[in-house]
This record gives C-alpha cells, sequence and structure tokens, in this order.
C-alpha cells in the first residue's frame, strides 16, 4: 500500500484511470446488486412474516425488521461478498494475467510505478462506487419487502410504510455507510496484492482469483464485527 502513493503520474492521468475503473466496478455491479438486494428484502419479509405468528406482535414490525436487517446487515455485508466475487476476482485475474505475461515488467521498465499505476484507480473507484451500490441496495430491499408483503397480503401498505419509519435511528445509515467503505478498500486491496503478486502461468492466475475472493470474504467478516463492537 506505501508503494502506491510514491512515484505517482500526473493527477489527471489517476482521474481518466479512476473514471474507467469505476464503470468496471460500479457501472458493470448494477444488475447483480439489483438482483441480489432485490430478493434479499422480499425473503426477509417472507421469513419475518413466517415466524411472527403471535396476535400480540403488531404487523408493522416486519417492516421495522426489514428495515433494521437490511440496513445494517444485508446491505452492506451479504452484497459485499457478492461484490468480492465479482470484482475482487476480476481484479486479481486481470491483474495476475498482466503479471504472468511481463506486462506488468513492462510498465516498470519504463520508469512507470506498476503498483500505483494500476492498483490506486482500482482501490479509489472501488471505495468511491460500493457505497453508492450499497445505497441502491438498502433502497431495492425494502421496497423488495414491500411489493412481497404487499402483494401476498402480509402486511398493507400503511402498515409497512409506518414500520420502516418506527423509531428510525439515522445512525444506522452511517453505520452501513462506514462499513461498506472498509469493505471495498478490504476487497480491492487484498485482490490487487493477490494479483500483482502472482507468480507461475495460468493455473496461478485462477489459484490468486480464488484466494482473492476466500481472503476478502473473510476479512469482510472480520471487520463486520469488528466495526459492530467499535461502532455499536
Amino acid at each position: 500500500m506505501g508503494s502506491l502513493f510514491t512515484h505517482r503520474e500526473k493527477f489527471s492521468t489517476y482521474v481518466s484511470l479512476t473514471i474507467d475503473e469505476c464503470i468496471i466496478v460500479g457501472v458493470n455491479s448494477i444488475v447483480i446488486v439489483v438482483i441480489v438486494s432485490t430478493f434479499m428484502g422480499a425473503v426477509t419479509a417472507v421469513q419475518t412474516a413466517y415466524n411472527l405468528v403471535s396476535p400480540l406482535i403488531a404487523d408493522y414490525i416486519i417492516a421495522t425488521i426489514v428495515r433494521d436487517m437490511t440496513v445494517l446487515e444485508l446491505a452492506p455485508t451479504v452484497t459485499a461478498i457478492v461484490f468480492a466475487g465479482k470484482v475482487g476476482s476480476s481484479i486479481a485475474s486481470g491483474l495476475g494475467t498482466m503479471r504472468i505475461t511481463e506486462q506488468i515488467d513492462a510498465i516498470e521498465v519504463m520508469g512507470v510505478n506498476a503498483a500505483s499505476y494500476l492498483v490506486l484507480p482500482k482501490v479509489v473507484a472501488t471505495v468511491i462506487m460500493y457505497p453508492i451500490l450499497v445505497v441502491i441496495a438498502m433502497f431495492l430491499a425494502i421496497y423488495g419487502g414491500y411489493l412481497v408483503g404487499t402483494t401476498t397480503g402480509l402486511i398493507t401498505e400503511t402498515e409497512y410504510i409506518y414500520g420502516i419509519r418506527f423509531e428510525f435511528n439515522p445512525f444506522t445509515i452511517k453505520f452501513a455507510l462506514i462499513k461498506s467503505v472498509v469493505f471495498a478498500f478490504l476487497v480491492a486491496s487484498i485482490s490487487a496484492y493477490k494479483g500483482f503478486y502472482t507468480k507461475g502461468g495460468a493455473l496461478e492466475v485462477g489459484q490468486a482469483s480464488t484466494s482473492a475472493v476466500t481472503n476478502s470474504c473473510i476479512a469482510i467478516l472480520f471487520s463486520d464485527y469488528l466495526l459492530a463492537e467499535l461502532l455499536l
């Protein structure tokens, strides 16, 4: 990580590279985020309604549970696991292929800091775009619960809207965004490290990609627990 900030190129060079990476990392991941988050919210609403069978519990609590589970855990963490599988493996395999085909060596021979030129835009773009994806996932998960809950008769529209507003704590949004920034940095940095230092041939590129996803998931879960202890 220290080498990313030494012997850098012109700032304008990183701007164009970062914009390109934002498209690759963020825009190209929207479809999978939309699918996963919508069904997460729908499943959470159905399973919550299935378990809340007591007549003493109001129906609007279904929406409250969907909101809290989505904001605190499902949107930032589960999406991060999916994000690591898609973006992390792509970063690791891309840099690994450049390493074994000696493209990185050629960049270094030209006097360019390959780590900064190749890795820094990926890390910055991921840290910028992933929180945006998490916000989208929050909205779609809650909306997915709303669609399923109202169309299947589990909860009325009025009760669902009341439930997602009931005793809302704004800090949960800040907490989710803090987690998303940390998860994005972990996924990008671990995947880039695994890819940048790949040795061998095509088989090792696949192994580096698998290792990047595995280590990213472990880091996400560990940091999720650590952040919960520190901030909640």
